[in-house]
């Protein structure tokens, strides 16, 4: 069988297998024989296309066949069940969070202090805005401060805003609280969102009773976490993130900065960082610590949880990159 009547035969196979084309392969091999491309140059276009039809991940060079760049997120899968929860706002109401219905307690009073500079910081007028200033992390020097109390009070107190609305991510992948706390499911989420491309933001997040609030949970535990959140395929995700929900506060539950790595790679992501101190508890040498790991974020805010005090509320300070801690 000669070279023009095999690419003949393997044209016509790609095109029952439905492998899409380009114009240059869709002619009469037996018209190219004497025209560019030769019947070898054809043959190898077309078994270069097979390959990169069959296995998108690999780069074949050829002037007439360019790769094809990385296919976008695909859209929510509509036959899927939209994933769901139910918050028991009473439960959370006794164990000291900020609901809907309860919104003249102290603790409400409290976070809508730290909520507001938060908010101006990444909707204000344009001249106020912090780059990245939606993509907003909670964290502490060490385990036990009270972030995750501060993560999810926070989102809560956002959620009764009236012209926005929160995603709370739970970021701390290797050791997630929110789960516990709220009764929302382990996965898919943030860690599935970086390994798979067959998976939507949609498909990973929990919209629960609070109207405005939504979890996307910590998903799939992976080996390399650290690397995933460092990774390109992160900071990917987040500018994705920032443009679909442009009107959202993104949230992120983060591990303690001096217990894991996550926590330090997490923050070069991020526009603004709420410190959580714990009162009477975390040294001012492992605060100064923590603060010396946070880079390139323009804004870090701390706020003294557990103070024995609660007739002033809650302590909050605001540092810029020039101010001593």
């Amino acid at each position: 069988m000669s070279l023009i009547e095999q690419a003949a035969k393997r044209l016509a196979e790609l095109q029952r297998a439905g492998a899409e084309l380009p114009e240059e392969a869709l002619v009469d091999p037996a018209q190219s024989a004497v025209a560019s491309p030769t019947p070898e140059g054809l043959m190898r276009a077309l078994e270069a296309r097979a390959n990169v039809h069959t296995h998108p991940d690999a780069r074949v060079s050829h002037p007439a066949f360019p790769a094809h760049p990385p296919a976008p997120r695909v859209a929510r899968n509509a036959d899927l069940p939209e994933r769901r929860v139910e918050l028991d706002l009473e439960k959370l109401r006794a164990q000291g969070f900020v609901t809907p219905d309860a919104q003249k307690s102290q603790i409400a009073d409290e976070f809508r202090v730290i909520k507001r500079p938060i908010i101006r910081n990444a909707m204000g007028p344009s001249g106020v805005r912090v780059r990245d200033g939606n993509l907003v992390m909670v964290t502490s020097a060490l385990p036990g401060e009270g972030k995750t109390f501060t993560s999810v009070n926070l989102a809560l107190s956002i959620a009764l805003e009236i012209d926005n609305t929160v995603l709370l991510v739970d970021g701390d992948v290797a050791h997630p609280a929110i789960p516990r706390l709220l009764g929302t499911p382990h996965g898919p989420g943030l860690l599935d969102l970086l390994t798979r491309d067959d998976l939507d933001f949609a498909d990973a997040m929990v919209k629960t009773n609070v109207d405005k609030l939504t979890v996307l949970p910590a998903g799939t535990r992976q080996r390399q976490s650290t690397e995933l959140l460092a990774s390109e395929q992160m900071a990917s995700l987040l500018r994705e993130l920032a443009s679909r929900y442009a009107d959202r506060i993104i949230l992120f539950d983060s591990p303690p900065l001096l217990a894991t790595t996550e926590a330090r790679v997490l923050a070069t992501h991020m526009g603004q960082i709420v410190m959580v101190v714990s009162a009477d508890s975390t040294s001012q040498h492992a605060v100064s610590q923590a603060l010396a790991t946070i880079e390139n974020c323009e804004v870090v805010m701390m706020t003294l949880n557990k103070a024995s005090r609660t007739d002033v509320g809650t302590y909050y300070g605001y540092y810029g990159d020039n101010d001593a801690p």
